[in-house]
């Protein structure tokens, strides 16, 4: 099958589409590959994760309820473990996960994992594309020789591209939909095949770039520049605190500026699986080049004590109510990385809560998303958020601003309040307020 022929079965959706990968990138993309009408096959190493697709019960917050299930009853998604139905598939696209080992380097065995079991069916026509977020040179260096150990040349018997994903966990404005797409392939034949995939799937303008490796750094570009700008909130916050100057009131002043200022805002930490780790993978890959990325590993190192300077607070402040962090009462309000949605993976909170354990606090938690979660070895369940949890509380802290909270009555029933998302600013309290 020629580019034409491949381009021309993309546009009359004739194509069957896997997705590798049923998490938060690969299952909303399957869904609105199947809601325009592709016929797709979800596959992970999950079998709980296949189950439920296949009973049509959704687990992801950005994938409504009713268009997964309708999709699987009109048979236009189902879920499997099995990887050799691929050798049915017209295109695959790889949305697995790429964490960081203990050492803060890139570990991409997924995508290694995942890249061996499509060369296994890889065959003449089909489309490739890799969505997880990655170092520059990982399509080209890593996949690319994989499939092409099977024979088949890339540009000319199969297309390989790689589309960053660009997924917001809850936000309202933007999803997976109307996001503009970046796109880079192999070959300008590869970009070509693989435009036309996601301009039939997606709303959002899809944008051509010259190569993978312009892609892969345009990701890590995009988290870097909030990981650096968020960094700098967060010190503008501990300088602010020292001086006696109120950061928040700082921030809104800046805002005024019509032009050449961004607001960013501090917090008790980063979290979620792309700003904290993605700059990450290209410090790893600037020691190739002989390069040393300062910035982004200062800007990493202030954001990594943020949960530490958060503790020092609340010991501060429990400190003038004559009250030790030992045998106090800690009530956390929210665990998730950020607002609205639950997710905790690489929460400040986690390791917030390990160090007033560590420091013989007693720890209660609170989160109109999460109701228990496990740590470390340790499952942790949360308790309802009551007037009498509030007052019994020594100090509450405001982790996570949710919009669900009741944050009147947190005002009128907690003693002592440190916020540190800002989530108090507009709500009379009855006590004593401090943010951070």
């Amino acid at each position: 099958m020629n580019i034409l022929e491949r381009i021309k079965s993309i546009q009359l959706k004739n194509c069957k589409i896997g997705v590798i990968g049923l998490g938060y990138v690969g299952l909303p993309l399957a869904v609105e590959k199947a809601k325009v009408g592709f016929e797709v096959v979800g596959f992970d190493i999950q079998q709980s994760r296949v189950e439920l697709v296949n009973q049509g019960i959704n687990y992801i917050g950005d994938v409504l309820d009713i268009e997964l299930l309708t999709l699987v009853n009109e048979g236009k998604i189902e879920a499997t473990t099995d990887y050799s139905r691929m050798a049915d598939l017209d295109v695959v696209t790889i949305c697995v996960p790429t964490p960081l080992d203990e050492y803060q380097q890139p570990d991409i065995s997924y995508v290694k994992n995942s890249a061996k079991e499509v060369a296994k069916y890889l065959h003449p026509g089909m489309l490739v594309v890799l969505e997880s977020t990655t170092y520059p040179g990982t399509t080209e260096e890593v996949l690319k020789p994989i499939l092409e150990s099977t024979g088949l040349v890339c540009g000319t018997d199969f297309y390989l591209a790689y589309s960053p994903e660009r997924v917001d966990p809850g936000n309202k404005q933007f999803n997976t939909k109307n996001t503009p797409k970046v796109v880079g392939g192999i070959t300008p034949q590869c970009t070509e095949v693989a435009a036309a995939l996601y301009e039939q799937v997606l709303e959002g303008q899809v944008h051509k770039v010259s190569s993978p490796a312009v892609a892969e750094m345009e990701k890590i570009l995009e988290n870097t520049f909030r990981n650096i700008n968020i960094a700098l909130a967060n010190e503008m916050a501990i300088l602010c605190d020292r001086m006696g100057i109120d950061v928040w009131e700082v921030i809104d002043a800046a805002k005024t500026k019509p032009y050449g200022f961004m607001a960013f805002y501090p917090g008790p930490g980063l979290g979620g699986h792309c700003i904290p780790i993605d700059p990450w993978y290209l410090t790893w890959k600037a020691r190739e080049y002989n390069y040393h990325t300062r910035l982004i590993e200062i800007a990493g190192e202030i954001n990594n004590s943020m949960p530490e300077f958060v503790v020092e607070r609340i010991g501060h402040l429990l400190n003038e109510e004559a009250k030790p962090i030992k045998y106090s009462n800690v009530l956390l309000l929210g665990v998730a990385y950020k607002k609205d949605i639950d997710d905790f993976r690489e929460s400040p909170v986690l390791d917030i809560i390990s160090m007033l354990e560590k420091k013989g606090a007693k720890v209660q938690f609170s989160d109109t998303h999460i109701s228990e979660f496990s740590y470390r070895g340790q499952t942790y369940k949360g308790t309802s958020l009551t007037e009498d949890v509030l007052s019994n509380a020594d100090i509450v802290v405001i982790t996570t601003d949710h919009s669900e909270f009741d944050y009147k009555m947190i005002g009128e029933n907690a003693k002592l309040i440190f916020d540190t998302r800002n989530a108090m600013k507009k709500i009379p309290v009855a006590h004593k307020l401090y943010r951070l």
